[in-house]
């Protein structure tokens, strides 16, 4: 105490009892932080740094006043005020100007922030040299004697209060002084600045050892476990890509050593770049850059040479899944690079482990495995999907089709459509499709046989299998190789794709849509490839089903025991089951017609059925029961004409070859016999089935080439014209009869 007021001499003559309050102050019994030691030692610094200020004497009273006044608990805004407010209320009693006054005042303010000066504070717009000093002063208690300093240390945060929230203030306080410069003259960072910075990482040690840190360094964590697996799984990627193509058809020339030099650099780049992130070397930033220019180059080199897709070439799997490859190695070479830049020398306070730590290197390789299945796979499919598809045409007004009168004239001739014919074409609400070799759907006009548009695929060199779909909203195309796309029937443009594992299924019904797997599952699909539903039929059976507007159902056959068959009914938008039972009938051929479900019971070994049975499928009811003709020898036929089913037979019996065939109208409604028909034609010949119940076949006739039409009204032949091949089908669209011509369709009047 004898040594602080000695230091007061001369300071300020004729006050005695000002210094004497001064030191009683800071030697107060009651006060447990920033006593006699602490300002003994602000101001032996002051001593060595008083020669850069430009008024010492207001710099040493502000020194002497700065902490003056403290009480316990008090933050250094507090204690700044309340002693800047004593100062001047007491030196201006003891002669001191008021122009010196406000200087100590202002001063004393400026201890309120200690925190560490920016980073250009070397050369800052206007020096403050009074205050520089005394702040460095004051700062001084960060480079005294590391046994004082624990003891200064230690009383702060005693007297602080509550100990956990004392030592998290002081943990962030410590770190930030730690991030700046500690002292703001050159003098003071010199004699200082070392010191200073020995003892506060040691503090911050202590502290980190006392303090629970469940979370902290989660970030560092999850940087560096995102470099790990980041490269692993490029590693993994492009081993894939090896496996793909690079453009389609594969060129002859096509190598793969890239993409197995990528998995190679990937996999051994992983604990590289571990290393890396948990260094702040300058090497491992170098290396970190290295990897992440290397990937960056390939992936400018791999978007040049991607192929330039056309009719004939198309581009692979490959493309994107390289692409792929090298963003993750990028991402991984990124945040090794950041970890990297992020670690300062407090980064080895940080746990070693911690639970946010933990989940950091849990959640990384999750997020990873995540993007994978939900972000590159589908944009590697989407990618592919979208550059080999082309589409030509422009849409115009549909026209609507007249029905054919069958009179033996032609209504239109399409275009030349090598490799398909009438048989493979397709009704919807805008025109007619059909499906043609190297992956190509033809959209036709219905009035006149004009292309509207044109859909092709680069991928795909099959013809495709089409049905329609969504009310003839939609054509649904299965490609081989390539999956389920949703195409509008208006304009041809792909509304959708279904999910990669679809094309492993079939199509059970395309109206309501269904699909199949051969594992005993059956899926409910919105046209849009979104699944609504799945029923599982369970193991060691076949499923087979059939939907009306509102119900599906399924009929189930057991392959591995001797358990009956089920008949099971579902919800057709959600799925639920709405009865089952068991049969011992093996239904075949279901076909809806007016709501009902018509069924065809087995009559033994014959293609002939029993009888035909008309199901409820919202209740199981049984409606009605048809007996067929035992006499009936050939396959039966089953179509559904509006509320008619039509049943396509040939009268027998089966002993001798049959020459004509016998055509029966059913009303669904009641299951009564509305018309017969039997006809002068042979059963053996492609038949099809109008709208409005007319059965169409094509035949020789004495004079070429006649269409045979069997309907309520008897039976009529009629010679078509030269030019249609009587050998192929003829299919019925709506009412329109379509007829195929060397490389043509050819629609008849």
């Amino acid at each position: 105490m004898v040594e602080l007021r000695a230091r007061w001499d001369d300071l300020l003559p004729g006050s005695a009892s000002l210094a004497d309050d001064l030191v009683g102050r800071y030697v107060d019994r009651n006060r447990r932080a920033y006593r006699d030691q602490y300002l003994n030692i602000v101001l032996t610094a002051l001593d060595s740094l008083i020669q850069l200020s430009t008024d010492p004497t207001s710099v040493r009273l502000a020194a002497w006043f700065h902490r003056a006044v403290h009480e316990p608990g008090g933050t250094p805004p507090e204690d700044a005020e309340a002693s800047a407010r004593l100062a001047e209320e007491l030196l201006p009693q003891y002669g001191v100007p008021s122009i010196r006054v406000a200087e100590v005042a202002r001063l004393i303010r400026l201890t309120g922030d200690l925190a560490a000066p920016p980073p250009d504070s070397y050369a800052p717009p206007r020096r403050d040299a009074n205050g520089d000093v005394l702040l460095d002063a004051v700062n001084a208690i960060l480079a005294s004697d590391p046994t004082r300093y624990a003891v200064h240390t230690a009383e702060v945060r005693r007297d602080a209060g509550e100990r956990k929230a004392a030592l998290e203030h002081r943990y962030d306080e410590v770190g930030d002084l730690l991030d700046g410069h500690l002292y703001r003259t050159q003098l003071a960072r010199q004699r200082l600045g070392q010191v200073a910075r020995l003892n506060l990482e040691s503090e911050l040690a202590g502290l980190d050892s006392e303090l629970p840190a469940p979370w902290r360094g989660w970030q560092q964590a999850g940087l560096t476990a995102t470099a790990t697996f980041g490269a692993i799984s490029a590693a993994v990627v492009a081993i894939a890509a090896s496996g793909a193509s690079w453009q389609i058809p594969t060129a002859q020339d096509e190598v793969g050593w890239p993409t197995v030099a990528l998995a190679v650099v990937s996999f051994l780049s992983a604990p590289v770049l571990f290393r890396c992130a948990r260094s702040a070397s300058q090497r491992a930033r170098l290396i970190a850059g290295t990897v992440l220019a290397i990937a960056v180059t390939g992936l400018l080199v791999a978007w040049a040479q991607t192929p330039k897709t056309n009719e004939a070439v198309g581009v692979g799997l490959r493309v994107p899944l390289l692409i792929s490859a090298l963003i993750l190695l990028l991402i991984a070479s990124a945040a090794a690079l950041v970890a990297s830049l992020l670690r300062t020398r407090t980064a080895r306070f940080l746990p070693a482990r911690n639970l946010g730590q933990q989940l950091a290197w849990l959640a990384a390789p999750v997020a990873i495995a995540l993007a994978l299945l939900l972000i590159v796979q589908p944009l590697s499919r989407g990618y592919v999907l979208s550059s080999n598809e082309r589409i030509e045409g422009s849409p115009r007004t549909a026209g609507r089709a007249s029905p054919s009168v069958l009179d033996g004239t032609v209504a239109w001739v399409s275009d030349s459509i090598v490799g398909s014919g009438a048989e493979e074409a397709i009704g919807t609400a805008y025109g007619i499709a059909l499906p043609r070799p190297d992956g190509v759907v033809e959209m036709l006009d219905a009035a006149t046989g004009a292309l509207r548009w044109r859909y092709s695929r680069s991928d795909s060199d099959e013809k495709p299998v089409i049905t329609a779909t969504g009310g003839g909203e939609y054509v649904l195309a299965l490609f081989a190789d390539v999956g389920y796309l949703l195409l509008d029937a208006n304009t041809g443009r792909r509304k959708a794709a279904w999910p990669s594992h679809t094309r492993d299924r079939f199509v059970q019904q395309s109206m309501p849509l269904l699909t199949g797997e051969r594992d005993g599952k059956l899926h409910g699909v919105d046209p849009s490839g979104h699944e609504r539903w799945t029923y599982e039929s369970g193991d060691c059976t076949d499923l087979n089903a059939i939907a009306t507007a509102e119900t599906v159902l399924a009929f189930v056959t057991h392959t591995c025991d001797e358990q009956p068959d089920e008949l099971t009914a579902l919800d057709v938008q959600t799925g639920k089951k709405l009865w089952t039972r068991t049969s011992t009938t093996s239904y075949r051929r279901p076909v809806v017609v007016a709501g009902l479900v018509v069924v065809a019971e087995p009559g033994g070994d014959s293609d002939v059925p029993a009888a035909l049975t008309a199901i409820e499928p919202r209740t199981g009811d049984i409606r009605w029961t048809w007996k067929v003709p035992p006499s009936w020898a050939c396959r039966t036929l089953l179509n559904a004409a509006g509320k008619y089913l039509i049943v396509v037979d040939c009268p027998g019996p089966s002993s001798v070859e049959s020459r004509k065939t016998v055509v029966t109208a059913i009303d669904a409604n009641t299951g009564l016999t509305a018309w017969q028909t039997v006809a002068p034609v042979s059963p053996r010949m492609k038949v099809t089935v109008t709208a409005d119940g007319r059965v169409v076949s094509l035949g020789e006739a004495a004079n070429g080439c006649a269409v045979n039409v069997i309907s309520s009204t008897g039976f009529r032949q009629v010679r078509i014209p030269t030019g249609i091949v009587c050998g192929r089908d003829p299919r019925a669209v709506g009412n329109l009869v379509l007829t195929s011509g060397p490389g043509t369709v050819i629609a008849l009047r």
